[in-house]
């Protein structure tokens, strides 16, 4: 249950490119906890995402050197999950049809995301240098925070806030 867990749904097997593979597969299950569940459960289920992923992952690479092997992607769904927050919380906050989830922002928050978690600005960096399960984990939510912030601040300025 945890290998199930902590590849989500074995995405992260996939031979190449396997994070990725799992923010994008983190996509459309963003998309439909955002339109059924709105963006008060999207957000919860993101933590239980994260403290399931902290488990699935302890669990996974205990007893074993690589404490975050790239087959593990749960930690990308996580973050990526964070990074739609702005959109998800201005769409619903705003009353819009939750069946509408307008491309500019789930793209930008998959691009950033991944942007951040690749190139792994500090305090990124810091986290993914961590050698324990929640390392693993925190460095993907650390991206995602930062993918959000600029979300948001590309959101606003589309919208003319500023």
């Amino acid at each position: 249950m945890s290998h199930l867990i902590a590849t989500f749904f074995y995405v992260g097997r996939l031979p190449w490119a396997p994070g990725t593979f799992g923010s994008l597969a983190a996509l459309p299950f963003a998309y439909l906890l955002h339109r059924y569940a709105g963006f008060p459960l999207f957000a919860l289920a993101t933590l239980v995402v994260f403290f399931l992923g902290w488990w699935a992952t302890f669990e996974d690479t205990k007893g074993k050197e690589n404490h975050d092997p790239g087959e593990i992607v749960i930690d990308e769904v996580a973050g990526q999950w964070i990074a739609l927050w702005p959109l998800s919380f201005g769409l619903w906050h705003a009353g819009v049809d939750p069946a509408i989830f307008p491309y500019p922002g789930w793209i930008a928050g998959f691009v950033l995301f991944r942007l951040f978690d690749i190139l792994k600005p500090w305090p990124v960096s810091w986290a993914d240098r961590k050698d324990t399960a929640f390392g693993v984990m925190f460095d993907d939510v650390l991206a995602g925070i930062m993918a959000a912030i600029v979300v948001a601040i590309l959101a606003a300025i589309a919208h003319g806030l500023y």
